[in-house]
């Protein structure tokens, strides 16, 4: 696993607790130092934010990703009531891939939000570092 998806995990597994996304931010920040060395994370910052794709499909996705699924869901479940009720083995087909398809729009989603959520960690981080260069420069020029 390169450090790349490294992150992306650690991202995930912080946005599966209930909280604001500074909150997020502010405990990935320390994963993240101690996982990848300052002059390491603006090279995978770029490569994580590469790929994010921009697209309008993948926007609607990372921001909706459960109205996105919802009407997936809802053949999965009709396909598998009318496939029981009428004895239609079709429709359990349609539950098969309707189940599928949302979860798989779900599961996309899922990972463009925590990619997203590791590029504002890093800008964060490289945010405050140039803070405290320029703190430390004023302090140094009076």
């Amino acid at each position: 696993m390169d450090k790349a998806e490294q992150l992306v995990r650690m991202a995930e597994d912080e946005l599966t607790e209930y909280s604001t996304e500074a909150r997020k931010i502010e405990k990935l920040r320390r994963k993240f130092s101690f996982a990848l060395p300052y002059v390491e994370q603006k090279a995978v910052r770029d490569q994580v934010e590469a790929d994010i794709p921009s697209n309008f499909i993948a926007k609607l996705v990372e921001e909706n990703r459960q109205t996105v699924a919802l009407p997936f869901w809802g053949i999965g479940g009709l396909g598998l009531l009318l496939g029981i009720a009428l004895r239609q083995p079709l429709d359990i087909i349609a539950t098969g891939i309707g189940f599928y398809v949302a979860f798989q729009v779900q599961k996309w989603g899922w990972e463009l939000e925590a990619k997203r959520l590791v590029v504002k960690t890093l800008d964060d981080i490289e945010a405050g570092i140039q803070a405290a260069r320029a703190d430390t420069a004023t302090k140094e020029a009076s």
